[in-house]
Parts: C-alpha cells; sequence; structure tokens
C-alpha cells in the first residue's frame, strides 16, 4: 500500500465535523501518541524492557492510530502523505550532511 493509497482509505473513516479540521486530529495524535509512549513505558517499567509479543502487537496497533492521526492532519493542510514525507527526509539528508543531526532546535 502506497501513502496515497492509505491517506485515501484513512480520510473515509474521518467523521469529525468540518468546524473542527486540523484540531480534532492534530489532539487526537497527540493522545495517541501518548498511548504509544505509555505502552513503551510499561515494558520497562513492568518487564524490565523485555517486549513481549502481545506488547509489541500492542505497540504496533497504537502506531497505527497514530498514522491514522497524522494523515489526517496531513490531508486537514491540504497535503499528501508522501509529500510530509519526502520534505522531512530532504531536512534530515541536508542536517546529516551539515553535521547537524543532534542537538535541538528545528533549525539546525
Amino acid at each position: 500500500m502506497t501513502f496515497e493509497e492509505y491517506q485515501k482509505e484513512a480520510q473515509k473513516t474521518a467523521l469529525y465535523p468540518e468546524a473542527y479540521r486540523l484540531v480534532y486530529p492534530a489532539l487526537g495524535l497527540a493522545g495517541e501518541a501518548g498511548e504509544l509512549a505509555n505502552k513503551v513505558k510499561k515494558v520497562l517499567r513492568d518487564h524490565g524492557g523485555h517486549l513481549s509479543e502481545e506488547a509489541r502487537e500492542a505497540i504496533l496497533a497504537e502506531l497505527g492510530d497514530v498514522l491514522w492521526y497524522v494523515a489526517q492532519v496531513a490531508t486537514d493542510l491540504g497535503e499528501s502523505l508522501e509529500a510530509v514525507a519526502q520534505a522531512n527526509l530532504a531536512k534530515l539528508r541536508s542536517r546529516k550532511e551539515r553535521g547537524r543531526l543532534g542537538g535541538d532546535g528545528d533549525d539546525r
């Protein structure tokens, strides 16, 4: 499946009001990212860092939810996931070429 195919299929299940375009999926993205992080935290806290198959599957399910919200944010901004991915890789390549992958801040 391509990014474009995923984005189109995911859009069919976006049932939030037009008035909340961008806001709803952005908040949902934050929530789902938190759920993913919480599952990873519990692997560390409760299982000494051992990733069971059950925990792996649960984390992958949350990752799918994160992807859905990322797709909706891109759609609501009128952009394709592919364009977002390409721009991100171009930014990272530039940072790598300039020796700026480490550190912090958007303008590295």
